[in-house]
């Protein structure tokens, strides 16, 4: 149980941490300015569970073939590169607002299928992949779907309350530095494992 539990918090501290300022935010948060909050949050979720249930599989997949120091290591070096994607920032595109701000199909089916291909191969996918070659599969798949979907959620309330973004420059900061933070500590503590 104490395993599930460490794999849970950690994978949803770094998962909603990722998620803030992320692409898929800003689609919940046009989605909450145009439909109602409820249906968004559905279709958020169930496609956050199903993008991340294959992401702890590839990653739990490569944590049995792989030595832990190398993976540790390349998780490592991941998070750097996951801090730097971060500050960098991502912003929607026409045709993903285009998507959002239709609203004549079903709203979960319209929310899920553009989470789901929003998702494939995001920050949050990578890190959930890796996350899970460090953990165990349950609890980084419960955890990482949590902390996603928390995040989102929280950009629905914003989208309902305010209308507008997020500031988005300091969550960009802020997330980038919790970033290069994890993957130093990964470094370090695989050097650690080579010696």
């Amino acid at each position: 149980m104490e395993g599930f539990l460490v794999a849970l918090v950690v994978s949803f501290g770094v998962i909603f941490v990722a998620e803030l300022g992320d692409k898929s935010q800003l689609m919940a948060l046009t989605f909450a300015t145009r439909l109602r909050p409820l249906p968004v949050l559905v279709g958020i979720t169930v496609a956050t569970a199903v993008v991340h249930l294959v992401s702890v599989a590839v990653g739990y997949g490569l944590g049995a073939a792989l030595p832990t120091e190398w993976i540790a290591l390349f998780a490592g070096v991941a998070f750097l590169g996951f801090g730097a994607w971060t500050l960098r920032g991502d912003r929607l595109t026409d045709e993903e607002r285009r998507k959002a701000d239709r609203s004549g199909r079903p709203a979960v089916l319209l929310v899920g299928v553009a989470f789901f291909l929003a998702e494939l191969g995001d920050k949050t996918m990578l890190a959930t992949i890796t996350l899970a070659t460090q953990y165990g599969w349950f609890g980084t798949w419960v955890g990482s779907t949590l902390g996603m979907v928390a995040a989102d959620a929280l950009a629905i309330l914003v989208g309902r309350l305010l209308g507008r973004k997020l500031p988005e420059r300091t969550v960009r900061y802020g997330a980038a530095v919790l970033f290069a933070g994890c993957g130093l500590w990964l470094i370090l503590d695989a050097v650690g494992q080579f010696g």
